[in-house]
């Protein structure tokens, strides 16, 4: 008997073959785009070049410019990988936030821990180098935007904030406005006890304030 193309013996092998490769192509790239947030982080923009990074990636030149010709293809893929990164994490931190009179607290700390780890650098690197750079600007103020609203509505719903209320939601984005000015702060000189201090009377600030539900836990 005939096998017809379109049998399991003559599209099992075909498809065995495929995937492994798809697979290998998904890592490559995954490991390039990893490598170039470490050295946006490391290095800056400036120090960030294709050469660099498809060395830390452990990736051929030749490979790296099949999937990214240029530095601003690659800078631009790893903008929409950093802001995967950084919702995976913030969810993962989210998920581990305790109930009760500590969470206020507890979110301003998981979002201070936020802007200053290594994704938030990579991140303050490309907004400052899209601001001269029309095609990184097009890739970067789009996502940013996206970000931005999803943490809002991430951090209104970790504190219970009705912003219904009026001054409620300047509450909140002057709460992201604080972070990220400690964020920029820890670039240059790291003073976790200052930035500890802050938080504290900013969490009694938010605590006090009107449009406060009730609290995960039963807490006001």
């Amino acid at each position: 008997m005939s096998t017809s193309p379109e049998s399991p013996s003559s599209s099992t092998p075909a498809s065995a073959g495929r995937v492994p490769q798809e697979e290998r192509t998904r890592a490559m790239r995954a490991r390039l785009l990893e490598a170039t947030v470490e050295c946006l982080a490391e290095r800056g923009f400036g120090g960030t070049s294709t050469t660099v990074v498809s060395e830390r990636a452990g990736v051929s030149r030749g490979a790296q410019l099949h999937h990214f010709p240029t530095k601003n293809a690659l800078v631009v893929a790893a903008v929409e990988h950093v802001a995967d990164v950084r919702a995976r994490e913030l969810e993962e931190a989210a998920a581990q936030l305790p109930t009760g009179p500590t969470r206020t607290r507890a979110v301003l700390q998981m979002l201070a821990d936020h802007v200053t780890s290594p994704i938030f650098t990579a991140a303050l690197e490309l907004w400052v180098a899209a601001r001269t750079d029309e095609t990184l600007m097009g890739a970067v103020a789009p996502l940013e935007q996206k970000v931005g609203r999803e943490l809002h509505r991430r951090t209104v719903e970790l504190l219970g904030a009705d912003e219904s209320v009026p001054g409620v939601r300047e509450l909140v984005q002057a709460t992201l406005d604080l972070v990220r000015g400690l964020g920029l702060a820890d670039t240059l000189t790291d003073d976790a006890r200052r930035r500890a201090r802050i938080l504290d009377r900013w969490a009694l600030v938010l605590d006090d304030a009107p449009g406060r539900g009730e609290r995960p836990g039963g807490a006001r």
